[in-house]
């Protein structure tokens, strides 16, 4: 865009505002029309494009037109118009946020910032406009708001020091700080008044004196008095507790110099003239900052005693550090000795460092350019994102959030009931992307609950980890539901056979040791706790037998696996395999004599059985019994503990394996191919630091351990497979 062009569209831009403008009024009470043009002028002094000056009229046409973006686009280009839309944008939701928290509301004002800071002509526009507000107080004496003198401070002003525009950053502070501490204000300019004539007189003195003295040691140097501001001098003194005296850049000095080694000369010329205080010498040249600030930084005291603070750099130095790309806000709010500071982490100084580019190329890029750099950056700048309700109310969300996101923030039920969206008045399908100022609407069910294709993360309906939790216990607690009334309608049908219906079931529960009936149906419902212990209750207990009575009698022997165990010296005895440890034959093994129930049959290494072993030997009981497995006729004699071929044992198989398409199908097959049956499988992924892992649980009938041993080891030998053993 030409000089020419850029000029015709400044002017146009005036043309089409005023009329809108010209009698209208700002919030602040400023006029609209003489507000613009301040903010045109800010704008031109600190490099802004025409392209720029322009949008400081359209931005407050926006609230006059009903389709700004269409109309300003007509009227001049897109990129225009959403500029000044974007820029209105901000602005309505900073009005909005100042209801909040003196803290809440500078933070929120500060990450709204931060995300509409991909395209920086935004936040340039309201830096300028907001420093034309604060002069705007101070020439009319009119009353400012403490939320908005305190958001100038604290997040106005810091902003104007990362992107290196001084002028903006210091004379903001100011202000802000007169209408804050009016008191403290008129005192500190009090002091600064007192011998203000005597000190700049000195200062200018000394400026000549060292920039003759220098060229004369063949150092050619410009020497700069230092303006000095009433907040920076405050928030040192605070910072340091120190007197107005002792504030030693009162009168302060720059130096700036042709090379690097004129630097360290001219300093050891300083330091010959005058005396240096020590403690107060930084070479920043030779050490950058973090943040990549350099200077040479020396106090010295005059002949009479007063101190001078001198920094020396170069002009390629200066120009760095003036135009922001040394990040100042380090610097100035936590040096390295920490006065009254605010850390900056460096992914924010990373971003930061994005906008100063963006600023010193601002004036230079085409349409184009801009919007490619704003694509580029919109990545690191922006994480979250800030839309309106209906009411105007401010939402913050994470990039990438759409309606069902924006439903969940607002309320739960709401999320579960959302059916539809607007954004801007239009309908969009529910996973749109909302951006920074939309105003989202929500359509909602009288009822109902979300859609399984939600958590779907292919399909993009939500992107806040809270929403997606909210959707995941809603199935969590519809399934528990389900599980709760299946359970309650087999507790239900075992009382009517039992003839039980009168009793309550929450007394039931709680004689059961549960806290609620809803406790026991979802056991129940789970399959986790056997209808055979309700029956049992309802049952008088069968008469305790002693161990001598119950090693003497002798049950007919059932066809099944648990007959072919013997007790040692007792032929057929009623016997069950434990279902804890589920032994079959092969597995070393061992007997407790339970109560009315026969010999119950363990492995060995069962840690049940261990227990009970290690109980039987405390009480001295003599429950604990030898056991070994019968031996098969039919079987080969050398093998004197294997199973008979007529009888197959459930036992419990847990292999674990890295998770790939196929896996259980290969597993299945090393089963199948040494046919053993498959009575029970159950497989669970979950993900690990290792990749995802399969832990699969299998229920398969054998003869004997022996012969799953044998096909365990195969199993091992399947891609992928990292263990595979009983359980």
């Amino acid at each position: 865009m030409t000089d020419v062009t850029t000029q015709a569209t400044l002017n146009s831009a005036r043309v089409f505002a005023e009329p809108f403008l010209r009698h209208s009024t700002l919030e602040t009470g400023e006029n609209a029309w003489l507000h613009a043009q301040a903010v045109s002028q800010i704008l031109l002094d600190i490099g802004g494009s025409e392209a720029m000056q322009a949008a400081s009229y359209l931005v407050y046409t926006c609230e006059h037109l009903n389709k700004p973006l269409e109309m300003i686009g007509q009227a001049f280009d897109d990129n225009l118009a959403s500029l000044a839309v974007e820029t209105t944008k901000l602005m309505q939701m900073q009005k909005q946020t100042r209801a909040a928290t003196a803290t809440a509301h500078t933070e929120t004002v500060r990450k709204m910032l931060l995300a509409f800071s991909r395209d920086l002509r935004v936040v340039m526009l309201r830096l300028a406009s907001r420093l034309q507000s604060l002069r705007y107080f101070a020439a009319t004496k009119a009353v400012v708001s403490e939320s908005m003198a305190r958001e100038s401070l604290q997040v106005f002003a810091p902003l104007a020091n990362r992107l290196g525009i001084w002028q903006i950053k210091w004379e903001m502070e100011d202000l802000s700080f007169r209408f804050l501490e009016p008191q403290t204000y008129k005192e500190t300019a009090r002091l600064l008044d007192e011998k203000r004539t005597l000190r700049e007189n000195y200062v200018e003195q000394l400026r000549e004196q060292l920039e003759a003295d220098l060229a004369k040691q063949g150092i050619k140097a410009e020497v700069q008095g230092r303006p000095k501001h009433i907040y920076s001098i405050v928030k040192k003194m605070r910072g340091k507790a120190l007197g107005f005296d002792q504030v030693f850049d009162i009168r302060a000095l720059r130096v700036i110099v042709a090379e690097i080694d004129d630097c360290y000369g001219a300093l050891s010329w300083v330091h010959a003239q005058f005396s240096p205080i020590a403690d107060e010498f930084d070479d920043y040249i030779a050490k950058p900052k973090a943040n990549g600030y350099q200077s040479l930084h020396t106090v010295v005291r005059d002949g009479l005693g007063q101190a001078i603070e001198i920094q020396i750099r170069t002009q390629a130095i200066h120009d760095k550090a003036e135009h922001g790309v040394a990040a100042h806000w380090v610097y100035k709010e936590a040096g390295a000795k920490g006065y009254a500071g605010v850390s900056a982490t460096g992914s924010y100084d990373a971003k930061i460092a994005v906008l100063r580019q963006l600023l010193a190329w601002e004036r230079d890029l085409t349409q184009t350019e801009q919007a490619q750099a704003s694509q580029e950056s919109a990545a690191i700048l922006s994480d979250r994102i800030y839309v309106l309700t209906p009411d105007a109310s401010v939402v913050e969300l994470p990039q990438g959030a759409t309606a069902v996101d924006f439903a969940y923030t607002l309320h739960t039920d709401l999320g579960h009931r959302c059916r539809g969206a607007k954004l801007d008045g239009v309908m969009v399908p529910l996973n749109t992307p909302l951006k920074n100022g939309q105003t989202v609407e929500i359509n909602a069910a009288k009822e109902g609950g979300p859609s399984r294709d939600w958590l779907n993360p292919e399909l993009g309906y939500l992107s806040s980890s809270r929403a997606k939790s909210k959707v995941r216990a809603w199935f969590n607690a519809q399934a528990m539901m389900e599980t709760t009334a299946r359970g309650r309608e087999a507790v239900e049908k075992l009382l009517q056979r039992e003839g039980k219906t009168a009793i309550k079931l929450g007394d039931l529960a709680v004689q059961l040791g549960f806290k609620s009936a809803d406790d026991l149906f979802e056991v129940v419902g789970k399959d986790e706790y056997s209808l055979r212990t309700i029956e049992a209750f309802f049952k008088p207990p069968a008469p305790e037998l002693s161990t001598e009575e119950l090693l003497n009698k002798r049950a007919k022997a059932e066809k099944s696996p648990s007959g072919s165990v013997l007790v040692v010296g007792v032929d057929s005895l009623l016997t069950q395999l434990a279902k804890c440890c589920k032994p079959a034959p092969g597995d070393v093994i061992g007997g407790y004599v339970t109560r009315g129930k026969g010999v119950s049959i363990h492995r060995q290494s069962c840690s049940n059985f261990q227990a009970l072993v290690a109980r039987n030997d405390a009480n001295d009981e003599g429950r604990v019994i030898d056991v070994a497995w019968a031996k098969d006729k039919s079987a080969n004699l050398s093998t004197p503990f294997s199973g008979s071929a007529h009888h197959v044992y459930p036992v419990d198989v847990v292999i674990e394996a890295a998770d790939s398409q196929g896996l259980l199908k290969a597993i299945l097959e090393v089963f199948s191919k040494d046919k053993l049956n498959v009575i029970a499988a159950n497989t669970q992924s979950h993900r690990s630091s290792g990749g995802d892992t399969a832990v699969m649980t299998f229920t398969v009938e054998v003869t004997n351990s022996a012969r799953l041993n044998k096909v365990l080891s195969q199993v091992l030998e399947v891609q992928g497979v990292r263990s595979a053993r009983r359980r």
